[in-house]
């Protein structure tokens, strides 16, 4: 990219000073709602948000999650290389695993109410060493996706201000720490709320201003006129006729599918996503996850089909940051396209908004991995082997320790990977070969009561080994030699992250075929909350063996006493009649065929038809996709920004009395 086009000073204050005030006002939003809403911050509030958070805010804080800086720039590169496909491909193969979650989030309700990891369920039906094994798994995937928000958040930052990329990776999460530490899960979902919002607003104001209002482009006619000149100019290797305005194109399927793949893991396996189901309210679970994937699919289809396509358009107008050159492969996978076309559009003002969108990306998602990976210390190391009886004081001490410390440890490995030549495109590719081969294991363990504990722990180690044997082998014999640049080609990550999807599933399906369990979740069921003067926690008496096996049979099939779904059991945590289960299996069956029917029209139906008829897109045609485009993003606004104040009014209102109240009596006393 040219020269920082902001100050140096501009980026320390967006995103030192922004951030600290943006964490104060969090911080003070806390306690509010512990003076005027009567909420206590103690380990389970802290941890679990109270288990009782409404769709729509559920929905909001999965879209903010979700939206990492890859979302945003990575989006745009793709629609750069592959044209208008890569936009569609990003959304939909990142959007259909938020959809399919739906069904492990109701199930998660229904098998195990009191949880706060998904990893207590891995430890209650598998027993410690496939608690390992998994543990390994969810923290490598918090390592991973937090190291990826900071590579890529500071590599804009540095572009587009000149501030140092080192400074940038350990100031962007300091608010997020100072928030997250005073308001726990909580807070984070009030701030993914705010995020959330700032998020699709910029995204709108891209949107109107390239296709309404730009001097540059001003409608989907002259953008489509743009592209045309452009494909003449540089065709599209793999696209039909070179054409940037075709789903034709055999390297954004190809990419796809590597997406598709990839963020299976990413949302499957980390924490964060499921600290979302654990903390909504029961039958807000599957429509959250339904909304939340909806909406979020609008945010790099719409963005990326805004400044992807458009520093395709104008890369050869004196605008664009880089003319007369065209953009470098390595600016592409630095994620260095959608500010070059912003500043292109906008010029200062869309460096601001870019510098913004990507400030509040970075640490909404920052904010959830925190979490995550505090929740997983916290139950799954400290109270599962260092001290099982700790109350809920002590468990909130450790987290804060957590919170602090791998805030720390986020900049530092966005920093190692930096120094090592890795960039944001690389690592987004790569996570799939590393992970994706826990996915299946992981689903099977609330969907499948056959799986075996020996599946459990072979199935994702296995696929890790073929995973990165088939990721390499495949460098090898396509490009005849093993080094940073050849592993990161399309066809040897898509050979990995096929290769850990698919081998997971595949080698825990046999075996647990050869010597099937017969599990019946009554051990998940009974595990419970934690209070401030009691330990709690996992089954002391039914918990599994180190060989999995789960002594249920001395139990009787006897079920611990219930009582209604909006109240809490003492001590125990949420457990529910037959009759609020029975709705929460219907909500399941509703979340499976919704989900199911979604991912095949996103996958299948919509795109592939066009794919294989090799269609070009005409004027009318892309016009119509355009405002289909800017059209989702506005409903989404609405679902995720509107929806969640209208579900909230009664808290807002009630806060807003006390507030009232309070200006009152000081008021009248102050007069005396």
């Amino acid at each position: 990219m040219a020269a920082a086009i902001l100050s140096e000073g501009l980026g320390y204050g967006i995103v030192l000073g922004f951030g600290l005030v943006f964490a104060a006002i969090m911080t003070l939003i806390t306690m509010i709602q512990k003076r005027f809403l009567g909420e206590k911050i103690d380990s389970e509030e802290y941890m679990a948000a109270g288990r009782n958070v409404k769709t729509g805010l559920v929905a909001s804080a999965v879209v903010s999650s979700w939206t990492w800086a890859a979302t945003l720039l990575q989006s745009s590169s793709v629609a750069y290389k592959y044209g208008i496909s890569g936009p569609f491909w990003y959304a939909s193969g990142a959007s259909v695993q938020v959809l399919l979650f739906s069904v492990l989030a109701i199930e998660l309700k229904r098998k195990c109410p009191n949880a706060h990891t998904f990893l207590e369920i891995i430890s209650i039906r598998y027993g410690r060493k496939a608690h390992y094994v998994f543990l390994f798994f969810g923290l490598l995937t918090n390592i991973i996706v937090s190291a990826m928000l900071l590579l890529g958040g500071s590599a804009v930052v540095t572009a587009l201000t000149g501030m140092n990329t080192y400074a940038a990776c350990f100031l962007l999460p300091l608010g997020v720490i100072i928030y997250t530490l005073f308001g726990g899960l909580k807070a984070t979902f009030i701030a993914d709320y705010t995020h959330t919002v700032v998020i699709m607003i910029i995204v709108l104001l891209f949107s109107f201003t390239a296709y309404t209002t730009s001097d540059l482009i001003g409608s989907p006619g002259a953008m489509f006129d743009l592209l045309q000149q452009a494909s003449i100019r540089h065709p599209v290797s793999g696209n039909h006729e070179g054409s940037y305005l075709t789903m034709a194109s055999s390297q954004g399927l190809m990419f796809g599918i590597i997406n598709l793949c990839s963020n299976f893991g990413t949302v499957f396996i980390d924490n964060a996503y499921w600290q979302r189901a654990i903390a909504a309210s029961p039958h807000s679970t599957v429509k959250a996850y339904l909304i939340g994937g909806l909406s979020w699919f609008a945010i790099p289809f719409t963005l990326a089909t805004t400044l992807g396509i458009s520093a395709v358009a104008l890369e050869n107008h004196p605008n664009f940051p880089t003319f007369p050159n065209r953009l470098t492969m390595a600016d592409v996978g630095a994620g260095l396209v959608a500010p070059n076309a912003a500043v292109a559009l906008l010029g200062k003002g869309g460096a601001v908004a870019v510098l913004l969108l990507v400030f509040m990306a970075v640490t909404s998602a920052a904010s959830a991995e925190l979490i995550a990976v505090s929740s997983i210390v916290t139950f799954d190391v400290y109270k599962a082997y260092i001290k099982p009886d700790a109350t809920g004081k002590q468990i909130i001490t450790v987290s804060h320790a957590i919170v602090a410390a791998f805030g720390i440890i986020m900049g530092v490995l966005a920093v190692i990977l930096k120094e090592a030549g890795i960039d944001l495109g690389y690592l987004y590719s790569l996570m799939g070969v590393l992970i994706s081969s826990a996915v299946l294991p992981v689903t099977f363990s609330l969907m499948w009561k056959k799986q075996s504990a020996t599946a459990a722990i072979v199935a994702p180690l296995g696929g890790l080994v073929i995973s990165i044997t088939a990721w390499l082998v495949c460098a090898k014999l396509y490009s005849g030699e093993i080094t940073l640049a050849t592993t990161g080609t399309d066809q040897a990550m898509l050979a990995g992250n096929l290769g850990a999807l698919i081998s997971g599933g595949v080698i825990s399906i046999i075996i647990s075929l050869i010597k099937p369990d017969n599990y019946t979740f009554e051990g998940t069921r009974a595990l419970q909350q934690v209070t401030d003067d009691s330990p709690g926690g996992m089954p002391s008496t039914d918990s599994a063996s180190d060989d999995g096996s789960l002594d249920e049979k001395k139990k009787g099939g006897e079920k611990a006493e219930v009582t209604s779904v909006d109240v809490p059991a003492p001590k125990g945590g949420w457990t529910f009649s037959a009759e609020e289960d029975a709705k929460l299996a219907k909500a399941s069956r509703f979340a499976r065929w919704s989900s199911g029917v979604l991912t095949v029209i996103l996958i299948l139906l919509w795109p592939l038809p066009m794919f294989f008829s090799n269609y070009v897109f005409s004027k009318g045609f892309y016009t119509g996709w355009v405002v289909l485009s800017i059209v989702w993003a506005i409903c989404s606004t609405i679902a995720v920004t509107i929806y969640p104040i209208w579900e909230s009014r009664g808290a807002i209102a009630e806060v807003g009395r006390g507030i009232w109240g309070m200006v009152t009596r000081k008021s009248s006393t102050a007069a005396v």
